[in-house]
């Protein structure tokens, strides 16, 4: 089992729904992501989304994109994202971290080495929202040997014949996309998530957890109420955007896991 995997019995088993955070790696730069990555936890955040900035997102909002390319600036490189991991894994080896980002920085370290250094670094489970189920060879499987957990993304364009085939080889959750489009550009609606997310528990036993969308706690606790959980990322992104500090952005993060975990 890995740490998602533990970490979601443990939630079941308590009754208490999932929240995860989504940060950039670097944002703004590599001592202040770090400093608010450490925080997490204390925060109330289960699961940790570590973004790998990338020159060319494909589902990332202006929010997200405009944090990758602070990173890429401040000099964060696919390296330095795992040491990140290594520094928070110094203080905390029992909460998962899930790396999100694009195929090409993994393709160029090459696969084998990305994913034995991701391993030793401490993280737990991949989302690399441009490698289709039809490529699980290139990454998915190799990935899941390695003992991490592959993450895929369902949506609400997924229909019932794509919908196996994108859950055959997912492990650790399901990531459930709310809306259609790009990350912070609408708020999700529970009404609409709801029989969804039954669509896809109905064809696995693996936690559904809902993203895009959530922006306060009580959508966060909505959501989270007719899923497993639920990630928020913009919310979070845009205050580490606007140059509030650490303290203030673990703030609004307890706020928003408290909405979660009241579901």
């Amino acid at each position: 089992m890995t740490r998602i995997d533990q970490k979601f019995a443990a939630l079941k088993a308590e009754g208490r729904k999932a929240f995860v955070a989504y940060i950039m790696a670097g944002d703004p730069d590599y001592d202040a992501s770090l400093a608010v990555m450490k925080g997490l936890p204390g925060a109330g955040v289960d699961v940790i989304e570590l973004g790998m900035p990338f020159t060319d997102p494909m589902a990332d909002g202006p929010t997200i994109q405009l944090a990758g390319q602070r990173a890429l600036e401040a000099g964060q490189t696919l390296e330095r994202t795992l040491q990140m991991v290594r520094e928070f894994r110094k203080d905390d080896s029992t909460t998962p971290i899930v790396m999100m980002g694009y195929y090409n920085p993994i393709y160029s370290r090459g696969v084998d080495r990305f994913l034995a250094d991701a391993k030793e670094a401490g993280i737990d489970g991949l989302i690399v929202v441009d490698l289709p189920p039809e490529e699980d060879s290139e990454l998915c499987l190799p990935a899941q040997a390695a003992g991490l957990n592959f993450i895929r993304l369902a949506t609400p364009t997924t229909d019932a014949k794509r919908l196996p085939k994108v859950l055959e080889n997912t492990s650790g959750f399901v990531y459930y996309v709310s809306i259609t489009g790009i990350t912070g550009a609408a708020a999700a609606q529970a009404a609409d998530v709801a029989p969804e997310v039954a669509r896809i528990k109905a064809a696995t036993d693996l936690p559904v957890i809902v993203g895009f969308g959530i922006t306060t706690p009580e959508s966060a606790q909505a959501i989270a109420g007719v899923a497993d959980g639920c990630v928020v990322g913009s919310a979070i992104v845009k205050l580490i955007g606007e140059g509030k500090p650490a303290a203030d952005v673990l703030a609004e993060v307890a706020r928003l896991a408290g909405g979660a975990h009241a579901a």
